[in-house]
């Protein structure tokens, strides 16, 4: 296999600039083209729905590396430019300002854009938050909107809604699930949670969608919900997940779906990769296609991709075992592996009630997650039990170990 000597990363996100440390670590002296859609240096996306939103912290400090280190990289670096088609036969990639790259191998990590309720494009008091620009706009709502609807309950909605409440608003929490995460934690975990956003001032709205966004004056002033009631409010926030940003490929030989299309090496069609919150690949250790938006997957699987183009022949599958974090209050919540649709469920130290405990999901017979509440060492040492996919009876009764 021929050495590439030029590699285009479409996406200055973790994953598209993990691609370029690690083709740099691993030796690759040709040119990187590393192309990014927001004008800001490869930044980090968890602290902007924490430490961001609540002022904590300056923007400057989610840079994920300074200046000077990205320009000790020695890349092509395009910010404030997108992508915007792809000539796979010809190697080529279009950008919005006119130009063309060419390149031997191309890395896609454009990520995903926050998905929004229909009709609320510009609409004053309306946010999403998926950028760094998107998490100072509503910081700067906040300090004059006191009354927020969120609508979505997932880790982005549960995040904001325990920022904003500390920070003096009155929250109204909503969505189509019975509870804050449980279609991820299952009921139990969720169930808590519903408790101690309760308990915090935040009032919680479960098992309802969102009819529509009221509008008074071209400004948001609450929601309609499915079963008619309304929900009023100075500002809302639409935290109802995310789409793979694949547009941009349409016509080109990339297969795209629930993000791009790969095989168990990251890799789509013949010189072109994904990475990040837009690559769909097979996980062959969990038996499963699998794209998950999580900033550590996102880190590792661009160091995998960029390890599999330096490898020619000898590359090898990316078989992580995903782990996602938030932080809700008093509480940090950590995920090994995929609670998602686990037939079994058992708590093997602490207990709800406690609000610190350790949990594992099994499905088909083996540990498919080890979940902590405020129990960071045993969820690190219950990570093993996920990766050896540990029969599923005995670890329930044993624990950890």
């Amino acid at each position: 296999m021929k050495t590439p000597e030029s590699v285009v990363i479409a996406g200055a996100s973790a994953a598209g600039l993990s691609v370029a440390e690690t083709l740099r670590r691993g030796g690759f002296s040709g040119r990187i083209t590393l192309i990014g859609e927001e004008e800001h240096l490869p930044y980090d996306r968890p602290p902007l729905s924490k430490e961001i939103l609540s002022g904590k912290w300056p923007q400057e400090r989610v840079w994920l590396r300074e200046r000077a280190v990205i320009e000790a990289l020695g890349l092509d670096l395009r910010l404030g430019v997108r992508a915007t088609g792809l000539d796979d036969q010809a190697r080529r990639v279009e950008l919005s300002d006119g130009s063309t790259v060419d390149y031997d191998e191309l890395v896609i990590a454009t990520g995903a854009r926050a998905r929004r309720l229909p009709g609320t494009e510009g609409v004053a008091g309306v946010h999403v938050l998926r950028t760094l620009d998107d998490a100072l706009a509503l910081r700067a709502e906040l300090e004059v909107s006191r009354r927020l609807v969120i609508v979505g309950a997932g880790f982005l909605g549960a995040e904001v809604a325990a920022v904003a409440t500390l920070g003096g608003a009155e929250v109204s929490l909503v969505s189509d699930i019975p509870a804050p995460l449980a279609d991820v934690l299952g009921p139990e975990v969720g169930g808590m949670l519903v408790d101690v956003h309760a308990a915090h001032g935040v009032r919680i709205l479960a098992g309802v969608g969102v009819r529509e966004v009221l509008v008074d004056g071209g400004r948001a002033r609450g929601v309609r919900l499915a079963d008619g009631r309304s929900v009023h409010a100075d500002a809302v926030l639409v935290a109802i997940g995310s789409v793979p940003t694949v547009d941009w490929l349409a016509g080109s030989g990339v297969e795209t779906g629930n993000g791009v299309v790969c095989d168990r090496y990251c890799q789509a069609a013949p010189g072109v990769w994904a990475a990040g919150d837009v690559a769909s690949w097979e996980h062959v250790g969990f038996g499963e296609r699998l794209r998950i938006e999580h900033r550590t997957n996102a880190a590792e699987q661009g160091m995998a991709v960029a390890r599999n183009i330096l490898a020619g022949d000898e590359r090898k599958p990316f078989t992580p075992i995903p782990y996602i974090w938030s932080d809700q209050y008093d509480l940090k919540i950590q995920i090994h592996g995929l609670p998602r649709g686990a037939d079994g469920f058992a708590i093997t130290e602490g207990s709800l009630g406690d609000r610190s405990l350790l949990a594992l999901y099994g499905k088909n017979g083996a540990v498919r997650a080890a979940v902590g509440v405020n129990r960071i060492r045993p969820a690190r040492q219950a990570r093993a039990l996920v990766a050896n996919g540990a029969p599923w009876a005995a670890a329930a009764t044993n624990g950890s170990g």
